[in-house]
């Protein structure tokens, strides 16, 4: 049978046993201290009672007086006595210079020799010393009894070391009901500020605490995902390796502490950071990334702070562009097969009613005018992918009831982009650029669509030109550079879904260093052009054409 280990003692136990031993040495040492320093301070008190005493008897005329007489103890012992019985000194006694007492709190030491030093008062001066005589160690105060120029006698005053250790003792014992009391209160208040304590580390050790932060640290360099975490004043609290790859904030870069606001993040993305309220699978656009946002406020009784976790969706939302036009296409293709089995059953019938010159004649013009299209595309556009992009486009937009295009004036060989610009942005770019117009100018007259793809040379180089126009509503001049905004949509469904085309659209041009904008065109409709720049070299070869 395996005996559980005890656990190990919580951090707060932990700090608050630590505190109460320190606060027993404190006041232990303090109570030490000032017991020697307080018995320093009596016995010094003591001297200059018996000091003060000692000469007020020697000052005294009744003294002096007695002295001359033949029996001087006889005036002088009640005077002691009384002396002794009102005052707080415990023995005064006063004898001839030879040390003779005169007098004495027992009758009996009275004529005997006095028991200490007398040397610096038949000297004249008053001197203290603690001395053990016949009541015991004592501090005494000796001092001459003048009579004109002659020492006619001396008197000491003194006060027993057991009197004064009992004084000391008794400020001990008021010092140490102190003491413990402030040791109560200083146990009391490090309960209360450990069991807070306690609350805030669960009851987790100290040794638990440092595997948590490392499990912690751990953790937030190994998530793929960005994590962000601000304070309640909406500054970085935590900020991982992924969220800073996903925000653009350089990995070197002390962010913590710094406000959201500070970091350079997009408009519409630091009101979400900044929101109070949660947010659940919000897409925001970077310079270069397509984010899903999810937020969560951090409570506690108040408002803490909130946590931030970033997906990359760049990649997923360029597939499901993808996914979307290969989407299309199958239908332009089922739509076409349609109508491809309904001209062959045509060509069947007029075979069947012996009409075959007839039936020749329109296959060959169907195949003569589905030859014209892809011949007109591919002169036009011969770089493969935008080729195929125009050939879908061109079949689904008529699927829609909307004429789709390619202008004179278009002229891109294959070979003429850079490996800098990738087919992928091009799809994005002009696919998104003809599906929105499509949608403008379907419903309309005569709704129709036209596609410009060239090469510009200019002095500082050359750039691709894709233009899209319509013959739809239109643009309104003060939503000019809104519709390339997250969210923006005229369209009746709402934004859910929506108001993210062009936004990708600005955001893959704007990688490559190109530019979006919208005018209106002389058919009243609108007019997108993506202008992106040509750095490569290559890029140079195979100009035909170029306006």
């Amino acid at each position: 049978m395996r005996i559980p280990l005890p656990r190990p003692r919580s951090l707060a136990g932990q700090l608050f046993a630590m505190q109460a031993v320190l606060i027993a040495v404190v006041v232990a040492g303090y109570a030490l201290f000032t017991y020697v320093s307080d018995r320093s301070q009596a016995e010094q008190a003591a001297g200059r009672q018996a000091t003060a005493v000692a000469r007020s008897v020697a000052d005294s005329p009744s003294v002096r007086e007695a002295i001359r007489t033949s029996d001087p103890s006889s005036r002088l012992q009640p005077y002691a006595l009384a002396v002794v019985r009102g005052t707080d000194v415990d023995f005064v006694t006063i004898m001839d210079p030879r040390g003779i007492r005169w007098t004495h709190p027992d009758p009996d030491q009275i004529g005997l020799v006095f028991q200490g030093h007398t040397g610096p008062a038949l000297e004249g001066r008053t001197f203290t010393e603690t001395y053990t005589g016949t009541l015991g160690p004592s501090v005494r105060a000796v001092t001459p009894v003048r009579d004109g120029d002659r020492i006619t006698g001396l008197v000491s005053a003194g006060i027993r070391v057991e009197e004064i250790s009992q004084r000391a003792r008794g400020q001990l014992t008021a010092l140490l009901a102190v003491a413990a009391g402030a040791l109560g209160l200083g146990a009391i208040g490090t309960y209360v500020i450990n069991a807070r304590l306690r609350r805030h580390t669960h009851g987790m050790n100290a040794t638990e605490l440092s595997h948590m932060h490392d499990y912690h640290q751990a953790a937030l360099h190994a998530v793929r995902e960005g994590l962000l975490m601000l304070d309640w004043q909406y500054r970085v609290a935590l900020i991982n390796d992924g969220g800073r790859e996903l925000l653009g904030v350089d990995q070197e870069e002390d962010v913590v502490g710094r406000p959201v606001a500070e970091l350079g993040l997009p408009a519409p993305l630091t009101g979400a950071l900044l929101a109070s309220e949660p947010r659940v699978d919000e897409v925001h656009l970077t310079a270069d990334r397509v984010l899903v946002v999810n937020t969560s406020p951090v409570t506690g009784g108040q408002r803490r702070g909130s946590v931030v976790t970033l997906r990359d969706v760049t990649e997923l939302q360029s597939l499901m562009g993808e996914l979307d036009s290969e989407r299309g296409f199958t239908q332009a293709l089922r739509s076409q097969a349609h109508e491809a089995a309904n001209r062959l059953h045509t060509v069947v019938s007029l075979i069947e009613l012996g009409r075959a010159e007839e039936a020749v004649d329109f296959a060959t013009a169907e195949l003569e005018l589905a030859q014209a299209l892809t011949d007109q595309v591919v002169a036009a556009v011969s770089e493969p992918v935008l080729a195929a992009l125009l050939l879908g486009k061109t079949a689904q937009a008529n699927e829609r009831g909307v004429e789709l295009v390619v202008s004179d004036d278009s002229r891109l060989d294959d070979g003429l982009l850079p490996d800098t610009l990738p087919a992928r942005d091009l799809v994005t770019i002009l696919g998104n650029l003809i599906d929105n117009a499509v949608d403008a100018a379907q419903g309309g007259l005569h709704p129709r669509v036209t596609v410009t793809a060239l090469t510009e040379t200019e002095e500082d180089g050359s750039e691709l030109i894709l233009r899209v126009s319509d013959t739809g509503p239109g643009v309104a001049p003060d939503h000019a550079e809104a519709v390339f905004q997250r969210g923006f949509t005229t369209k009746p469904s709402g934004p859910g879904g929506r108001g993210l085309g062009l936004a990708l659209v600005r955001q893959a041009a704007g990688r490559h260093g190109g530019t979006l904008s919208v005018t209106s065109s002389d058919e009243g409709g609108a007019v997108f052009e993506a202008r992106l720049p040509l750095r490569d070299a290559a890029g140079a070869k195979g100009l035909k054409g170029a306006v």
